[in-house]
């Protein structure tokens, strides 16, 4: 029996070659669909005719996924997450209106990813998340788009000490301006195989690095649960123009991170305590590199608490239950571990030594 790839939608996943498109892509191009068949199967011994009934999974029948892209190594490895002809990579510019507009114009829906976690001498923090989100959209209603879901950051702010999340709120202005009806969604610290979060504190070896003595609360999500967020909010119309707070079932201090990520590696460090003045004169400096390690305005956010919006919706509203930090990080962090110890199962859930946080509504 054959059956088409594509569902029939269209969607432009701009950022798609970054941390979270990835995962995006991926669960679009194989967004399933259960069909039901019936089969009629005659039994080889003298008997009635005989039908049986089941359900056949059909992979890679999804959505036709168009990714713009800068770098032309950095988009391969996305081709493989759909059907022959259903990844359409489309080399663009962002300040290239034209290119814009052929990468939108056949789109059901668009999803805007681009973000930067440090500025660089091509783009600031204010032309990535505002004027180019804002061009986005605005190109996204002259051509016709349904839907425009726009991912900005937990904590954004215009009021923020952070130049990123001051940019993000600003950046969700510009969107909701140029198309009233797109979706925002905003996730928290992202965490994932490929993440720069946990990844950062697995690989220091024998000493950590806290900012503000690691008591700032975080509600760290796994990429995954965000990416099916997003993914679902393409078929779901009572998602049009919501507000979405995504982030992790549980409140940890940073400190509480590090202790989690040391117990799943079981290596002892020497924790240092650095006061923020003295991290931003040192990141100052490791920004000058073309990949600096860590950016001042992360030192920045380091000593910001996760914040939960009044009005918010979040993943409950999508019916969605993410998945716990300190049940998911071994997948992220057993890279660090010991030989001697690298297959140990997790430590013994009832054995806890990390106090949860519970924020009141």
């Amino acid at each position: 029996m054959a059956l088409e790839a594509v569902s029939g939608h269209i969607a432009t996943v701009f950022g798609a070659t970054g941390f979270l498109g990835r995962y995006l892509v991926s669960k679009l191009g194989r967004n399933k669909k259960q069909i039901a068949m019936d089969i009629l199967l005659t039994a080889c011994i003298p008997s009635p005719l005989i039908t049986f009934s089941y359900n056949h999974y059909v992979a890679k029948h999804g959505t036709q996924v168009v990714i713009p892209y800068r770098d032309e190594d950095a988009k391969r490895f996305l081709k493989v997450t759909g059907d022959l002809g259903q990844i359409v990579p489309l080399e663009f510019d962002a300040r290239n209106e034209q290119n814009i507009i052929e990468a939108v114009r056949h789109s059901d829906i668009v999803y805007n990813l681009i973000g930067r976690a440090y500025e660089t001498k091509n783009f600031k923090y204010s032309q990535i998340h505002v004027d180019v989100a804002g061009r986005i959209a605005a190109i996204c209603r002259e051509q016709g788009v349904s839907r425009f879901v726009h991912v900005s950051a937990l904590n954004a702010d215009v009021n923020s000490p952070s130049e990123f999340l001051k940019t993000k709120a600003l950046g969700e202005k510009a969107v909701k301006a140029a198309f009233p009806d797109a979706t925002i969604v905003r996730p928290g610290w992202l965490y994932g195989v490929e993440d720069k979060f946990l990844n950062r504190m697995g690989m220091t070896e024998g000493y950590q690095f806290l900012i503000n003595h690691g008591q700032a609360h975080v509600r760290p999500v796994h990429v995954e649960d965000v990416a099916q967020a997003l993914e679902k909010m393409e078929g779901d119309e009572s998602t049009v123009g919501q507000t979405y707070d995504l982030f992790g079932p549980q409140e940890y201090t940073f400190g509480e991170v590090h202790d989690i990520v040391n117990s799943l590696t079981k290596r002892r460090t020497v924790r240092i305590h650095v006061p923020t003045r003295i991290a931003l004169r040192f990141t100052k400096l490791l920004s000058l590199l073309p990949w600096p390690y860590i950016s001042p305005d992360e030192i920045i956010r380091m000593g910001i608490s996760d914040q939960i919006s009044l009005g918010a919706k979040t993943f409950e509203d999508l019916g969605i239950a993410p998945k716990n930090l300190d049940s998911t990080a071994l997948t992220v962090v057993r890279r660090y571990r010991q030989s001697s110890w690298f297959d140990a199962p997790p430590p013994d859930p009832r054995v806890g030594k990390f106090k949860t946080h519970h924020i009141v509504y």
